[in-house]
């Protein structure tokens, strides 16, 4: 039964992979323009390098043959060459990528611990002023837009905290400790206003699922044989609590992969939200089809570590 089960979530996942890639190629060349639209603003373009240029980049084939050519290429394992810059699209992502993992897994893994100590602390003193107050600012946070909390907090700390950028290009020859003092300084605003979009949302619902778990009938009588508070909560309530928020943490983990656009183009982190961002202005097909192919892959493996998890906290699922 396990295998079996395993077995479908991996057949599910390849299918929705495959979709998605298709999906992506036929979006972004159903848009108006080509990736040579806009050299009418450029100084001495010619038609005949308008022509050149749509002749190099494949686009007088038909889509059906441009679409073969980039199957055939993906099973390879090249994603094209960037629109942009002539530079490998894998090589582009990587570098990318580098940037955005260490900061969104900073603000992310902040998030989980902010949710959870303020879920916990809500539910086990429910309607004290402990449970409004967490509640409430969970709420507030998690309504705010991204763009405005990163621009707030931009604008109270840009004189305290790096505002931009990854490091400061002034810092000779640093050693290990000040180069990572000066990155970690660096990504603190984007971090922190990444954990507290995200914090709201999941804090709410595992509250939810919490004050939910607490009134089962075996909670109450793990309390009635004389179980401590701490233990009723750790060995019977978190467990159980953790099966309706696995999957938001899930989601939350992937974007980890592809970083979040809107909170890179504020704080001009050179992550892959601002690639995807950089690559719909310049209408880099190859950019685009490579960035989504990686958050597609992410959304896809998180959901399947999801179902697998789901498994382990719960082996009915399987049945």
């Amino acid at each position: 039964m396990r295998t079996r089960y395993i077995l479908r979530r991996l057949v599910a996942a390849a299918v929705t992979a495959f979709v998605a890639v298709t999906l992506n190629f036929l979006l972004f060349r159903a848009v108006p323009g080509t990736a040579v639209s806009n050299l009418s603003a450029v100084p001495d373009a010619s038609p005949a390098l308008r022509d050149a240029l749509i002749r190099e980049f494949g686009l007088d084939r038909p889509k059906w043959e441009q679409y073969v050519l980039y199957m055939r290429e993906l099973a390879q394992g090249n994603l094209g060459i960037s629109y942009d810059n002539r530079q490998p699209v894998a090589a582009n992502l990587a570098t990318a990528l580098g940037n955005s993992l260490p900061m969104v897994a900073l603000g992310v893994v902040f998030a989980l611990i902010l949710a959870t100590v303020t879920a916990v602390l809500a539910a086990w003193k429910r309607r004290t002023v402990v449970d409004y107050a967490s509640t409430g600012a969970a709420i507030v946070f998690s309504s705010f837009p991204t763009h405005w909390l990163a621009l707030m907090l931009l604008i109270m700390f840009a004189g305290i905290l790096p505002s931009s950028g990854t490091s400061d290009p002034f810092l000779i020859n640093p050693s290990f400790w000040e180069r990572t003092w000066d990155r970690l300084s660096h990504m603190a605003l984007p971090s922190l206003t990444l954990a507290l979009s995200l914090y709201g949302g999941l804090a709410v619902i595992f509250r939810s699922a919490l004050l939910e778990t607490l009134g089962e009938d075996y909670v109450l009588t793990a309390k009635a044989k004389g179980l401590s508070d701490w233990g009723v909560l750790r060995k019977h309530a978190l467990r159980n609590a953790m099966l309706p928020t696995t999957t938001m943490i899930g989601l939350y983990l992937a974007f980890m992969v592809t970083g979040a656009i809107l909170v890179e183009t504020v704080f001009s982190w050179p992550g892959v939200g601002r690639v995807i961002f950089q690559a719909v202005l310049d209408r880099d097909y190859p950019m685009l089809q490579g960035a989504f192919l990686m958050l597609t892959l992410s959304v896809v493996v998180m959901n399947l570590v999801v179902d697998l998890l789901y498994f382990k906290l719960d082996p009915r699922i399987a049945a």
